[in-house]
């Protein structure tokens, strides 16, 4: 069998599976589970993050006792950037001073102090730690080793925790970007997120992205030689992005040899405290989700074809070790998680606290002395337990006796039907000790998770899905 055509026939079978998963949206739309429109909303917290009424510190931290053992899992926000990309749902700032910078640092470090307060714990443990933005290396280095310097003589990283950071390529480069690598390095950080979002210089133009493919590579080869793990992140379904550019896109990050490669589907609803350039209606995508199912199949084929597989959802790796500790113990541990900055979430083991998006309040509120925090719930016995099973369920899966300890209850108690349905439907698959879904399920992971969202959390209202047997709100 000559080389050529078995690689014909390998583009061939490709090709099937990939019309096959447009078909099979076809066929679950029909049955209720995924919104007439095709629109998409991502389940990474629940309630979602748009969701929460107002609140205050009291009402929200009221009861509220640390982990027995003391640890913890922190995020930070630091909101400043070059530009805002198109596809942003998230307050950042743009144009700030160094004097602005070095002002929202100094917050920063209240708000760690008051939080160290509120827990009771005079240096808390930390078992992950994840640096996000906004662009969180778009600081001076002084400015960034002040920061971490900061950070690291308020919380306790003895225990070696996974220290992770979200970068732009841009701020990897040149003597300064080599400054920060170095600087990353020294206090501790190991793992770099770098949003190259795309590797086709035609769509990163559309998404106002402030670097080239050739400066993105040059990035991921500089943050390599640094000694760091990484992990490069690509949206797909964005518009103008059609099926050639974006598997040459994959391609070429496939060929790059990192630990991870993340897919992000462009998000339409607003999903954070800021609409999207798609959301305003300056511009809508037009991408139909048909093709947009064909471009996640595509690149779980390719990626897989050079040796990575799904570990985390919708994040690929070559080793089984090798994920985001934060986002592991935000989905599945379920441990409890503080954050520090403008609208940076505390995901606590029965309450969601939500801080302001509006920078003068969040200093105002700091300079009272009291969080900054605004929104929130302290989940009901209902919420709690969807909470325990849909995080964990989109992720990896639900380990039952987990679930009983945070419920109380094993799933089968609770969702019954809704277990039972999504099993005879081959989403979903249960043994003794767990849950998880099936290949089909995890493809469409968040459609399937909204079957156990409570009625006034949907994203979508009844008449979004067709009236089969699958329908969220027939059960």
């Amino acid at each position: 069998m000559s080389r050529g055509w078995r690689l014909r026939a390998m583009r061939k079978e490709a090709g099937a599976a990939v019309e096959k998963r447009a078909g099979d949206f076809r066929r679950l739309q029909a049955l209720g589970l995924i919104p007439l429109d095709g629109d998409f909303y991502p389940v990474v917290h629940y309630p979602g993050i748009t969701m929460y009424p107002p609140a205050g510190e009291e009402d929200l931290f009221r009861g509220y006792t640390p982990p027995a053992d003391g640890r913890i899992s922190v995020y930070v926000h630091i909101p400043f950037c070059g530009r805002r990309c198109h596809f942003c749902h998230y307050p950042v700032t743009v144009g700030a001073s160094d004097g602005d910078k070095a002002a929202y640092l100094d917050a920063l470090a209240l708000e760690a102090r008051l939080y160290r307060r509120r827990l009771g714990l005079d240096r808390p443990k930390v078992s992950s730690v994840l640096v996000g933005g906004g662009t969180p290396t778009f600081l001076p280095p002084a400015l960034l080793a002040r920061f971490l310097e900061d950070f690291t003589s308020q919380f306790d990283l003895s225990g070696a925790p996974q220290f992770s950071y979200d970068v732009d390529p841009g701020t990897l480069l040149g003597p300064e970007g080599g400054e920060r690598l170095r600087i990353l390095k020294a206090h501790g950080v190991g793992r770099l997120t770098i949003g190259l979002q795309s590797l086709d210089d035609g769509v990163l133009g559309r998404m106002n992205r402030a670097h080239d493919s050739a400066a993105a590579l040059r990035a991921v080869e500089a943050a390599r030689a640094a000694g760091f793990k990484l992990n490069i992140e690509f949206i797909y379904g964005y518009p103008g992005d059609t099926m050639e550019t974006w598997t040459a896109t994959v391609r070429r990050a496939a060929a790059l040899g990192v630990e991870e490669v993340q897919l992000y589907r462009i998000k339409l609803i607003p999903y954070g405290d800021h609409a999207g350039f798609f959301s305003r209606g300056v511009a809508r995508p037009q991408t139909p989700p048909e093709e947009v199912f064909r471009m996640k199949q595509a690149a779980q084929l390719l990626l897989e074809e050079a040796g990575y597989t799904e570990n985390l959802r919708r994040v690929f790796s070559k080793d089984p070790a090798d994920f985001s500790r934060y986002a592991h113990d935000q989905c599945c541990g379920l441990v409890d998680q503080i954050g520090l900055g403008l609208t940076a979430f505390s995901s606590l083991r029965d309450r969601f606290a939500l801080p302001t998006a509006d920078l003068k309040e969040y200093y105002a509120l700091l300079a009272a002395g009291r969080l900054p925090v605004n929104r929130g719930l302290v989940r009901g016995a209902a919420a709690q337990a969807v909470w325990a099973f849909v995080l964990p369920l989109k992720n990896r899966r639900v380990i039952k006796g987990h679930f009983k300890r945070l419920t109380g209850r094993l799933p089968g108690e609770i969702f019954g039907a809704r277990i039972a349905r999504l099993k005879e439907a081959g989403l979903l698959y249960e043994d003794a000790a767990k849950l998880e879904l099936t290949p089909e399920g995890a493809f469409f992971a968040d459609e399937v998770c909204h079957q156990f969202y409570q009625p006034e959390f949907m994203p979508f209202g009844r008449g979004a899905y067709a009236p089969g047997p699958l329908n969220p709100y027939l059960v």
